[in-house]
């Protein structure tokens, strides 16, 4: 079923990998609170079975999708190729989300009905994000140590790439189709935890509006969580990089305009 069978508009992108026991748990709750909204399952041959879950649910529900990679080719690339399929589905929004439950997807229909609030150009939101660390936004279950790395990080990311967004590390995300179709996705090549930055540095760079909605992030109950500091500090080394070329590129059009 597509977009125009159904009259959805929106595509839940959810990568996998070894989530067999979390997944239908998480698409059941989104299928529940976006009923007409679609679930594109991304999963990186999960040797748990992870994919063959999500194809027994994609046979049972037309607005379940699959799309089955050979490996762990990673979170970055599997929501790329996500967005491709969306947009060449003609989806209008394209939602970014874990599948361990952290994400809680009773906040979606907030958070799509922001990025459906105006149009992208009469001031709307091109970019809606899942935020932790907004009034409002809490994480629950987490280890204090990660609470503050994650924090800290947010902080020198805000810092050093002069980007407003309090929390751009951030998973859970409503993207407009159109910011999408503008951004050149053909030039990211950012993985991991640096990916969120790299998108949001992206829309922020190209002049769309971000919009922050508060959630309560819960730690997972099931499996491991596959962040750890060292891809933290691998980020935040990247950051420096684009905040540094961010700056360059800014003193370089200061000068040329005297």
């Amino acid at each position: 079923m597509t977009p125009s069978d159904s009259g959805a508009s929106a595509l839940v992108i959810i990568p996998t990998f070894n989530e067999r026991e979390n997944l239908p748990k998480i698409v059941g709750r989104v299928r529940e609170v976006l009923p007409e909204g679609h679930v594109l399952v991304v999963d990186d041959g999960s040797p748990d079975g992870t994919g063959q879950v999500a194809d027994d649910m994609a046979a049972a529900d037309p607005h379940i999708h699959v799309k089955h990679r050979t490996g762990k080719l990673g979170l970055g690339s599997a929501y790329l190729q996500g967005f491709a399929w969306g947009l060449g589905e003609g989806y209008d929004y394209l939602i970014e989300m874990d599948a361990d439950g952290s994400h809680p997807p009773e906040t979606l229909p907030e958070m799509v009905a922001r990025a459906k609030a105006r149009p992208i150009a009469q001031g709307g939101s091109a970019l809606v994000i899942g935020s932790r660390w907004v009034p409002g936004g809490r994480v629950v279950n987490w280890p204090k140590r990660r609470e503050i790395l994650s924090r800290a990080a947010n902080v020198y990311a805000r810092l050093a790439l002069g980007v407003g967004v309090k929390d751009a590390t951030a998973g859970y995300r409503v993207y407009n189709a159109e910011v999408l179709r503008a951004l050149s996705l053909e030039n990211v090549n950012s993985h991991g935890y640096c990916f969120q930055i790299d998108m949001t540095l992206r829309v922020d760079t190209a002049g769309f509006r971000i919009e922050e909605v508060p959630i309560v992030f819960r730690e997972r109950e099931i499996g491991e969580s596959k962040m750890s500091g060292n891809i933290i500090f691998e980020a935040m080394g990247k950051v420096t990089l684009w905040g540094f070329q961010r700056r360059m590129r800014q003193l370089t059009g200061l000068f040329s305009r005297r």
